[in-house]
């Protein structure tokens, strides 16, 4: 469980009956529907985005590079955000992009 915020990682270990539902509801989830792995994975960073949820939208960069996803498709989101969320935001959600790519420079 590389990479996980340090309060994810408790909240697995202190409830882990909670944590075993979450994973299952998610799978249930990504196995629902017509949409492949690398479709939902940039819908739920726009997702992310959208809910102005940092922490999601660092892991759900990290999962998107996991899936071979390239740095300018992921980056599109948050230039698809500015008419939809306004400028300041997509500034936001770009920035959120950017704290994990730019961790991947050196690696």
């Amino acid at each position: 469980m590389a990479n996980l915020p340090k309060r994810f990682e408790r909240f697995l270990k202190e409830y882990p009956e909670i944590a075993t539902a979450y994973e299952q509801l998610g799978d249930a989830i990504h196995k629902e529907g017509s949409l492949n792995e690398r479709e939902r994975a940039l819908v739920k960073l726009a997702l992310s985005a959208g809910a102005r949820s940092e922490g999601a939208t660092h892991a759900q960069v990290r999962k998107s590079l996991k899936l071979g996803l390239k740095k300018n498709e992921i980056r599109q989101i948050a230039l698809l955000a500015i008419p939809t969320l306004g400028f300041p935001n997509a500034m936001a959600v770009m920035s959120w992009i950017d704290d994990i790519l730019d961790q991947k420079k050196g690696k």
